[in-house]
């Protein structure tokens, strides 16, 4: 698997900043392109990442990974759409003898839903139903209304993972959607970084695992999923104009805790993983929120 270039946002002493990661540390991005790409959206948003890569071919990292704290790689985008019941037996969990749909089930996620790698996700005091879901995620870089399928990969700048957490009994406090349990502040997570797109191989089937304590507990392929990449990029654009830094979440396989008999609940202290072969890997602990 080629090892592509690794780009974060991240926190160190009270400034937030960008760089790429490389040899256990992290190259200051930011203060070297403060005036031109001053954060990680400037950098995809003019598809800069190879003049990036270029200026910092020949530099050393400026801080360990141990003096900085990852925060979601793009703090602020325009649209953060997730999809929904994406892998076959995902859609068999449901047990509603309904076949698999023919168009993608889709939400939105605020950024403030989600925090960065090695953060905890934080289980709030109204639910403690608190879930996992591993799922690839990609950033649009190129503007696009009505994409076709056969452009559709043409328009994604990167690729990311996400930890699309959810508190299961709130998604269930209304009959037509899942809005409440999918946006608790900083029950998800995305990272650890943006893995630059640059051809369909990287997506084309890979892995997708998600580890709870160590156990596998979810575990696919992308070459199973219901809809494929560039279904998603053409369905989504149809209505809405996608523009470079919207997020999507493309679905995650079957083995949430909600699908356990009895369910099985992420608590405080629990260790969540998910990883894919040429993206990385996302960890998050669980803790209770400090009221």
């Amino acid at each position: 698997m080629k090892n592509h270039p690794k780009f974060a946002s991240f926190t160190t002493g009270q400034r937030q900043a960008y760089g790429l990661i490389i040899d256990g540390g992290v190259i200051d991005l930011a203060a070297r392109f403060a005036t031109r790409y001053p954060t990680l959206m400037d950098v995809v948003v003019a598809n800069a990442f190879n003049e990036v890569l270029e200026t910092s071919a020949d530099l050393k990292p400026d801080f360990p990974l141990s003096a900085i704290t990852f925060d979601i790689p793009l703090a602020n985008p325009e649209k953060l759409i997730c999809v929904g019941v994406n892998f076959p037996d995902r859609n068999e969990e449901y047990k509603d003898g309904q076949a698999a749909p023919t168009n993608p089930s889709l939400f939105i996620r605020f950024p403030r839903s989600f925090t960065g790698h090695d953060r905890p996700l934080i289980r709030p005091p109204e639910s403690h139903q608190l879930d996992y879901e591993g799922e690839i995620t990609i950033v649009i870089g190129k503007a696009g209304r009505r994409i076709a399928e056969a452009e559709a990969l043409s328009h994604i700048a990167a690729l990311t993972l996400c930890n699309e957490g959810t508190l299961r009994d709130w998604v269930r406090h209304a009959k037509f959607n899942v809005t409440q349990g999918k946006n608790f502040d900083a029950s998800g997570s995305i990272g650890p970084w943006l893995v630059p797109f640059t051809d369909e191989s990287q997506l084309a089937d890979i892995r997708l695992e998600t580890r709870v304590n160590g156990e596998v507990r979810q575990s696919d392929r992308t070459s199973r999923m219901i809809f494929s990449f560039r279904k998603i990029i053409n369905y989504i654009s149809t209505f809405t104009t996608l523009v470079p830094g919207d997020v999507i979440v493309c679905g995650t396989p079957t083995g949430a805790g909600a699908r356990f008999d009895p369910p099985i609940w992420l608590k405080p202290g629990d260790v969540v993983e998910v990883e894919a072969e040429g993206i990385g890997l996302l960890r998050n602990t669980i803790a209770d929120e400090v009221l």
